[in-house]
């Protein structure tokens, strides 16, 4: 029986490696929320790595973008998670999922206005989680029952992409537009008294 021969990991270079994979994409976001549009050069300049090494890490932009695609799916998720969607009544949890989802404003910057982004992250805007966070709420008569869950989740889309939009634009503050958008979330799915 011949064994295989594994050639050893060295985990100090691996670790380089992700930090630097990590580097770029977190350069990529900072640098795409500011200008959806931001040359490759852009970005290596940001994550302060020569332009070679971005493109040893994503060859192409289509690489980059999809790789921001995945690291926003994951920020999606992770928000998902704290906010507690098990907790609380139906509205309270849906308001705090719209509140965890705001933090990530750069996130959804790059997600709503850089192109092909979208095109990659658009499975996480229905999240079971979330959808059966409004169910319960429909259930224990803190949402109206009228309103179909993902009607709901799409308008909680709406109002965070108007809020991001509002906040880049220089129209209102980061907490202004946060309150805003959860204000009119409220409003729009309380149900009736």
């Amino acid at each position: 029986m011949e064994l295989a021969y594994a050639a050893p990991v060295d985990v100090e270079q691996t670790g380089a490696r992700e930090r630097t994979r990590r580097a770029i994409l977190d350069a990529a976001v900072a640098t795409f929320a500011k200008s959806p549009n931001a040359s490759l050069t852009e970005v290596a300049e940001k994550a302060r790595v020569g332009r070679t090494t971005l493109h040893r890490y994503f060859p192409e932009r289509s690489d980059l973008i999809t790789a921001v695609g995945r690291l926003t799916e994951q920020a999606v998720a992770d928000a998902s998670k704290r906010a507690r969607l098990a907790d609380g009544t139906g509205l309270d949890a849906v308001l705090r999922l719209c509140q965890e989802y705001f933090e990530l404003s750069d996130v959804l910057t790059v997600m709503f206005f850089t192109s092909g982004v979208y095109d990659e992250t658009a499975s996480c805007l229905s999240d079971d989680d979330a959808i059966t966070a409004v169910e319960r709420g429909r259930d224990d008569r803190s949402i109206d029952a009228t309103l179909d869950a993902s009607w709901i989740l799409n308008m909680m889309w709406a109002l965070l992409y108007a809020a991001v939009d509002h906040v880049n634009r220089g129209a209102a503050s980061r907490m202004h537009a946060q309150t805003q958008a959860l204000t009119s979330l409220r409003k729009a799915i309380c149900s009736p008294a």
